[in-house]
């Protein structure tokens, strides 16, 4: 994540993971969440937080989360059902429960049916927010297999390269591989050129907006830096921003997600039609294609050769898709997770107001 995004050391308040677990199942047990549930959605945040993906941790999630359970928009208690399977596919209604609680048991699946035939793939339709796409691609590399996962909202929020109407979610995709020494591959994007979230991460930390990052209500993109401005005044690009820029690729890819999503989903076209939008996840067995110790070795290799590679001027190192996201896992674990301190009054104001136990400092 960029160096704007995060919060700064004077507004930051570290809190222990068990803690903030505890306190965010608390919350969403109270919104009628099942204990399972609560559990679900909560490692799925902040496991998010500790990877420093804070656009799709609890400081954005949870108070949207109650604020939609409030509303009945999402189902707290949800009859979740397999309405069409294969021995590799399968096809899911989540009954609108929230996406963090039902991603996992859909990729759970997909590494189940890739266990016994090499390839396993899962369509979800009816859910709520799922918290970023990385999560749950990572999830098959515990398990010697490739991950990858996408979900497409359901449009008006990006518009196509040209266009002056929102057509698009912000339809992010994730890819996950393992490696034996050198951390996983992860690679987690939104197919816009910032992430939603992030939008409200900079307007909290008080970060600018980068040029061609968004666009105006006439769909112009606005090629100067930026406030970041408030939701419902702008427009979001698809990644490269421009058409000279390479804008139309990421149009492309974010309308080939929509296709795998909502259209192998039966959910529909998401352009046209007011729905949450449909999900994919897929596992990929290594051992059905090739011999797994191999693969983690030469992964190891490529890996290791980008991390060592020599960086451009005005750069300390070369990166790779997941190593700072580890490094990242590993100080937090340590230290704790940075929060805004207004994240952290948030959760001790609505916690005293709907009366459950949060302690966090």
């Amino acid at each position: 994540m960029l160096e704007r995004f995060h919060v700064p050391e004077k507004d930051r308040v570290y809190v222990k993971q068990e803690k903030i677990r505890a306190a965010t199942e608390a919350v969403l047990r109270h919104s009628g969440v099942s204990a399972a549930g609560a559990k679900a959605s909560a490692e799925v945040l902040v496991t998010n937080d500790l990877r420093g993906v804070e656009s799709h941790g609890v400081s954005n999630g949870v108070r949207r989360y109650v604020r939609q359970y409030a509303e009945k928009s999402i189902n707290a208690r949800p009859k979740v059902k397999v309405v069409k399977e294969t021995s590799t596919t399968a096809r899911v209604d989540a009954d609108m429960a929230l996406g963090t609680e039902v991603g996992a048991w859909c990729m759970n699946m997909a590494i189940e049916k890739a266990k016994k035939h090499g390839m396993g793939a899962v369509s979800l339709m009816n859910t709520g927010h799922l918290a970023g796409c990385g999560y749950y691609a990572h999830m098959a590399v515990q398990h010697d297999m490739i991950g990858h996962m996408m979900t497409a909202g359901g449009g008006h929020q990006t518009v196509p390269t040209f266009g002056a109407e929102p057509l698009l979610g912000t339809n992010p995709v994730a890819w996950a591989a393992p490696a034996r020494k050198m951390p996983p591959y992860l690679f987690d994007v939104a197919t816009t050129q910032v992430a939603g979230n992030k939008i409200e991460l900079a307007r909290r930390v008080g970060a600018k907006i980068y040029p061609g990052w968004i666009a105006k209500k006439d769909g112009s993109p606005i090629l100067e830096e930026i406030p970041a401005p408030p939701t419902g005044t702008y427009y979001m690009l698809p990644f490269g921003g421009t058409r000279e820029n390479g804008s139309h690729k990421g149009y492309g890819i974010a309308v080939m997600n929509e296709i795998f999503c909502n259209e192998l989903s039966s959910m529909g076209p998401g352009p046209l039609l007011d729905h949450a939008g449909g999900s994919f996840f897929c596992a990929y067995s290594i051992e059905a294609f090739t011999d797994v110790e191999k693969f983690k070795d030469d992964m190891d290799r490529m890996l290791g050769t980008f991390a060592r590679s020599k960086p451009a001027p005005g750069f300390k190192r070369v990166l790779y898709p997941g190593l700072s996201e580890h490094e990242e896992f590993e100080e937090r674990s340590k230290r704790g997770i940075p929060y805004h301190h207004e994240v952290v009054e948030w959760y001790e104001s609505y916690c005293a107001e709907i009366g459950v136990k949060c302690d966090l400092r």
